[in-house]
């Protein structure tokens, strides 16, 4: 078994393809339309877990206990270019020795994290 993707549904496809591809830096795979109304894109990294955006709905929510992650060479530069990009970062959070972390949110509310591990 394979972890596929994971399913987020946006409010605009256009302003989360350019998050998703131009922020966060992941390919666009496919993009298709997906029934009435509806459109799916999917992207990732070869052989690693998608993400499937679906749009259509005229409102979204997510809750405030999930959140997707991604794993950065480098947590300063990441915070570097996104603050370039104008998304405020926050703090760095720590909660152990070997990693250190920040979260952003997406424009639809998905909140997006990026995590460095460190050498302890």
């Amino acid at each position: 078994m394979r972890f596929a993707h994971v399913t987020l549904s946006v409010l605009n496809m256009e302003e989360s393809l350019h998050f998703y591809e131009k922020v966060i830096g992941l390919p666009l795979k496919r993009k298709m339309p997906g029934g009435p109304g509806r459109e799916l894109a999917f992207l990732g990294n070869e052989n690693e877990t998608e993400v499937e955006l679906i749009s259509g709905k005229s409102e979204v929510s997510f809750g405030t206990d999930i959140s997707i992650g991604f794993v950065v060479d480098d947590l300063d530069e990441t915070i570097k270019y996104l603050e370039e990009n104008g998304i405020h970062t926050g703090e760095i959070m720590s909660p152990n020795p070997s990693m250190k972390m920040i979260f952003i949110t997406d424009p639809n509310g998905m909140r997006v994290q990026f995590l460095a591990y460190t050498e302890s």
